[in-house]
């Protein structure tokens, strides 16, 4: 699978988890639900994995370029962060705590299934 094509794979699963979302109207975010289609597509067709890694693998050397909109965001509404900061830190904070105790437990739970004797 050439690079473009790895290419509008992902951004393919991506808006149809968008479009899933909006015409479900389900409680969340499209891409989400995409990238959880995708993993599911990638599960039944083994070869997508390797076809799409160096793909993946090239945007994820560039992800810091996906936090310059946030800056700017954060930039934009500096007022409203002053207002609300609190909240929105323990909102940060809790939900970080939440997915690093989900992902251990989940890892924990699949090294568990691997293990010999079992």
């Amino acid at each position: 699978m050439a690079i473009l094509q790895a290419l509008a794979l992902l951004l393919a699963f991506q808006l149809i988890g968008e479009v899933a979302v909006y015409a479900l109207a389900l409680p969340v975010p499209g891409p989400v639900l995409g990238m959880t289609l995708l993993l599911g597509a990638v599960a039944l067709r083994r070869d997508w994995l390797t076809r799409l890694r160096p793909t993946a693998a090239t945007l994820l050397t560039h992800l810091s370029l996906l936090f310059v909109p946030a800056g700017v965001g954060v930039m934009v509404h500096g007022t409203r962060l002053a207002a609300e900061g609190v909240a929105i830190m323990v909102a940060i904070v809790v939900s970080t705590v939440l997915a690093l105790a989900a992902t251990a437990l989940t890892v924990r739970a699949l090294l568990r299934d691997d293990e010999p004797g079992r």
